[in-house]
């Protein structure tokens, strides 16, 4: 009988995480995930060369340079800036 360290329900952005640090610290994980696919539901796949967001895109943002070089590890990030723009009585307004 195989023995674990770690059972993991999910291997989404969580999940995925902790098992690649728990394996890394040379422990033994067994995921379970009901999708064909990690990352949740920040999946992405490339379909003709271009990058899709399976479940939507998502927005990943923090203000410490240790979390985003941490999380660049496992990810190409691409820069984005959110404008979002509100119309109240037939003006725009920049939020």
């Amino acid at each position: 009988m195989i023995k674990y360290d770690y059972l993991v329900v999910g291997a989404g952005l969580f999940g995925a995480t902790f098992t690649a640090l728990a394996v890394k610290d040379g422990k033994r994980v067994l995921v379970v995930e009901r999708r064909p696919h990690i990352a949740g539901n920040a999946y992405t796949e490339q379909i003709e060369g271009v990058t899709v967001h399976k479940y939507g895109p998502h927005i990943f943002h923090t203000n410490s340079a240790e979390v985003f070089d941490f999380v660049r590890r496992f990810a190409e990030f691409k820069d984005f800036i959110n404008t979002p723009v509100a119309c109240y009585k037939g003006e725009k307004y920049h939020l």
